[in-house]
């Protein structure tokens, strides 16, 4: 395959390539088990000498091929499909993060992610420091200890539509000597990749945008090669000593730039077994055939529909980086001038039920958990995520009593309007 090709041909081309008279379809490969001839072949898998398959739970060839063309999308060395998103980034960070370790993270960022990183790590003796993206170098670098191990961020924040400064955090990062992590699920490969402005290795919830279609719940970790393990040895000793369990190889020394996937596929898959279905992982690839047309659509919507919010007096404010008033507006020039995504953050005037009545009047946009689908989706975190919270509570927790959530979908600019017009009454 030509390595010279552009992101909309990549989503179709890569990660498979029929030989004569296969089918052009990506098989599924719906097998746990794969067969050899001798004890010895299978035995140099298991030692990790040879690249193959044995159980589907550490690899299956329908996985890997949707991972190397999310690999290829991004400009990676490598990549490996989880089960969800939130194993996706449980497996970023916990790959090179034990007990008696720290992450520092961004306080923008979806809520599943901010709880995983705030409760359950700690439980795990992972403490996580969390900071504002907005705050100066100086003040987030306050915010590193001896023991950190990644910064952490997300490209466009869920649900409040912030974009993350990637090279100030990629310097940041770099300058304490760990890697940075960014969940690029919102933007996708196709309006931004974070390895060109310094990140070094890139999440996604799957289930979103690269999906499209609401069928597969997945995630995906890829690594850009970039970091040099081995250079700060002594922060990362699960990539950079023996590993007794496979026979004392080193990540890092014997798989080189791959040592990162290496671990999480040879070690986290067979000790977590967070393993995506080849059948969820064949749908996955029909949704990325078609992502660079998708976003391209689910953007000129979003534009279009977060103008017309912006300028009806119902409507108290509006967050959408495609806005030249928003805050990130400039941030998003710089890192998605093709556009970001099609997810806008906006509140009516009035309280509570004035959300509440407007969501109930709709009638071709779907009240939904899920976002960043085909399908014009709204969400009231008061009502729905965050509903056991005051009022009090939500503006403490950063949310708006106000605040709804619109994932625009690929429906004619036009009817998505008409309706939030007549739901607005």
């Amino acid at each position: 395959m030509e390595k010279n090709l552009r992101q909309a041909s990549l989503c179709i081309h890569s990660g498979y390539e029929p030989k004569n008279g296969e089918p052009v379809e990506l098989p599924i490969v719906q097998s746990t088990t794969f067969k050899y001839e001798s004890s010895d072949e299978m035995a140099k898998l298991f030692d990790l000498e040879r690249d193959g398959y044995f159980y589907t739970r550490l690899a299956n060839p329908t996985n890997d091929a949707v991972a190397c063309k999310i690999a290829a999308l991004e400009g990676g060395i490598g990549a490996v499909l989880t089960s969800s998103g939130q194993a996706a980034n449980f497996f970023a960070v916990f790959n090179i993060c034990e007990a008696g370790g720290h992450i520092v993270a961004s306080n923008e960022i979806y809520g599943g992610t901010y709880n995983l990183f705030g409760v359950t790590l700690k439980k795990l003796g992972i403490d996580c420091t969390f900071v504002s993206p907005d705050a100066t170098e100086e003040e987030i670098g306050q915010a590193f200890r001896p023991n950190t191990k990644a910064l952490f961020g997300e490209t466009i924040s869920n649900p409040g539509c912030k974009v993350l400064d990637i090279e100030k955090f990629a310097r940041i990062a770099h300058s304490h000597g760990v890697p940075l992590v960014v969940d690029n699920t919102f933007a996708t490969p196709i309006n931004c990749r974070p390895f060109e402005w310094g990140c070094d290795i890139v999440t996604h919830s799957t289930t979103k945008y690269m999906d499209g279609h609401a069928t597969q719940v997945g995630g995906c970790v890829v690594d850009s090669g970039n970091f040099d393990w081995m250079a700060h040895a002594d922060k990362y000793p699960g990539l950079c000593t023996s590993d007794e369990s496979y026979h004392g190889l080193t990540y890092a020394k014997d798989f080189g730039k791959k040592g990162y996937i290496t671990k999480i596929v040879a070690q986290l898959m067979r000790d977590f077994g967070s393993t995506p279905a080849p059948q969820n992982s064949f749908l996955l690839n029909l949704g990325l055939e078609t992502l660079a047309v998708r976003m391209e659509r689910h953007c000129s919507n979003a534009q279009r529909v977060a103008e017309y919010l912006s300028a009806d007096p119902r409507v108290a404010w509006v967050r959408y980086s495609g806005l030249p008033g928003d805050s990130s507006h400039a941030l998003a020039i710089k890192y998605m001038p093709g556009g970001s995504c099609g997810v806008i953050a906006f509140g009516l005037k009035g309280s509570r039920e004035t959300a509440i009545k407007f969501m109930d009047s709709l009638k071709m946009i779907n009240i939904a958990t899920h976002v960043a689908d085909l399908r014009t989706c709204v969400l009231h975190p008061a009502s729905h995520t965050h509903r056991q919270l005051s009022d009090e509570q939500l503006r403490a927790a950063g949310i708006a009593p106000e605040f709804i959530r619109l994932s625009v979908g690929l429906e004619d600019a036009d009817d998505i309007i008409d309706d939030i017009k007549q739901a607005l009454g």
